[in-house]
């Protein structure tokens, strides 16, 4: 089973490329949006955070931190690659479902690219130049 999840794919130099870039450029963004909320999760103020799914503010800015913020790192150095990408494609589901949908279009078309990023990787893997790729060499 690890292995599966772990399989960082059988892909030409070029589409490992694609994989390592869109890894790249969406653990980027995304992990500056989750530094912010991180931030704040482990601050000394009060949290006030959406609770758009009725988790309570805390444990939605600590799931949305998990997300954002642990999950982009592991994204941008590949490791648990189909994993990392899990959360973070839920969280841009809730963005664009529940919290942006009376809001139209333009916001939400950051989530929905963000959204399929993140489905594409769950479905490539990290590619030949990430962590999971070293693993499964060993493994």
């Amino acid at each position: 089973m690890l292995k599966k999840i772990l399989y960082p794919g059988d892909y030409s130099a070029s589409i490992n490329f694609i994989i390592l870039a869109m890894r790249l450029s969406v653990g980027l963004c995304m992990v500056s949006h989750g530094y912010g909320k991180c931030i704040k999760l482990f601050g000394d103020e009060p949290i006030e955070f959406a609770d758009p799914i009725g988790l309570g503010q805390t444990a939605s800015l600590a799931l949305t931190v998990f997300a954002e913020f642990l999950c982009s790192i592991l994204l941008i150095i590949g490791l648990t690659t189909r994993l990392a990408a899990i959360p973070l494609f839920i969280t841009m589901l809730v963005i664009i479902f529940v919290v942006h949908l009376d809001d139209g279009f333009k916001k939400m078309e950051l989530p929905i690219l963000y959204s399929v990023s993140y489905f594409s990787l769950i479905l490539t893997g990290g590619g030949k130049f990430s962590v999971d790729a070293l693993i499964s060499k060993k493994g």
